[in-house]
């Protein structure tokens, strides 16, 4: 019992000290970007992209590190399925009527995250990926993220709308295209061709962001090791679910804030672009340094999860709302999703 408490409270505060060294990480890189007059379209592709799946990828790391390479996929997975069945369902009902969804989701995103699950779907059937697999993965990635930037040219550059902590920008059409979410406080200073002073203090928190991180994926993973070995549970069971939705909390705080804010594109649009990045980067890249396993309950109870979560987000979203009763049926299936691992009936 002693035991079980010990490794219970590492398990949280390592998961506090991995989404706090993520947190810190992006927002000093952000700073440092802007500094160097970055673009913030540039900086809300790539930084801030990434920045709300650092957990997933540091703890996926770590765990390739202790050759437990069988948490990398059912953290991505599990991640993957709480995105869409947790936090949209939520999401949904929370609005008490519907979420609406832009057509720019229906035509650049929604067919991309079909797309990457299906080629996912190929590269797990056997429940290996090895080194080119992952390759195919990154290259995927890269595609992805030169398409999203490329897209800048329908831009107006001249017109950016900040609210508090949402950046988004509107096309010269005068319908608003949503990119991404930017935690920002304000747009760069036009016309101004120096760059800015960075602060020392910003290196520091860098710094200081980069080993709460590294800290915390390591303990992360030792927790869940020592948790399963006292449960008698499989790992899996435990990353599916504690891992996936604990390190999924970034895009939870950002739905949750887009939510109140009725901006429910972007909470649709951060989700996407979360599971994509999840499924291409956090698989891939692990994957570069040693092949991954997925085991047997990420393969036969997850992944079948995933793919049906991904499969009614697309079809929900054609429909361009995702109604109170759309949202209460995700959240039925998340409750379903989890009867099934802990093997309730």
């Amino acid at each position: 019992m002693y035991l079980l408490a010990f490794w219970s409270v590492i398990f949280f505060i390592s998961l506090y000290f991995l989404i706090k060294g993520a947190d810190l990480l992006v927002e000093n890189s952000e700073k440092i970007g802007l500094a160097f007059r970055i673009s913030p379209f540039i900086i809300g592709v790539t930084i801030i992209a990434v920045g709300t799946s650092l957990p997933e990828l540091a703890s996926s790391i770590a765990a390739v590190f202790k050759n437990t390479t069988e948490i990398v996929v059912a953290n991505v997975i599990g991640s993957n399925i709480a995105n869409i069945l947790l936090i949209v369902g939520c999401s949904a009902v929370a609005t008490m009527s519907f979420l609406s969804v832009k057509r720019s989701l229906i035509d650049i995103d929604l067919p991309l995250l079909a797309s990457v699950t299906i080629l996912f779907t190929f590269i797990i059937w056997d429940g290996y990926i090895d080194r080119p697999e992952g390759i195919l993965l990154v290259l995927s990635f890269v595609i992805y993220l030169l398409y999203t930037i490329s897209h800048r040219e329908y831009i107006d550059n001249n017109d950016y709308i900040v609210s508090d902590e949402i950046f988004f920008e509107k096309t010269s059409k005068n319908r608003e295209e949503m990119f991404e979410v930017i935690p920002l406080k304000k747009t760069p200073e036009k016309g101004r061709k120096s760059f800015k002073k960075i602060d020392f203090k910003v290196f520091l928190f860098l710094i200081l962001g980069l080993v709460f991180l590294i800290a915390g994926a390591n303990y992360l993973i030792d927790s869940v090791l020592k948790l399963s070995e006292i449960l008698n549970i499989g790992v899996s069971v435990i990353t599916i679910f504690a891992v996936a939705v604990g390190t999924s909390l970034p895009e939870i705080i950002v739905s949750l804030r887009t939510v109140i804010q009725k901006k429910y594109e972007i909470s649709l649009g951060n989700i996407l672009g979360s599971n994509i990045f999840n499924t291409l980067i956090v698989v891939g890249i692990p994957s570069l340094i040693k092949p991954l396993l997925v085991d047997n309950i990420t393969f036969k109870i997850g992944f079948p999860f995933m793919i049906i979560a991904t499969f009614l987000l697309v079809i929900s979203g054609i429909s361009r709302r995702i109604s109170v009763w759309e949202g209460s049926m995700f959240i039925m299936i998340y409750i379903l999703f989890l009867a099934k691992i802990f093997n309730w009936f």
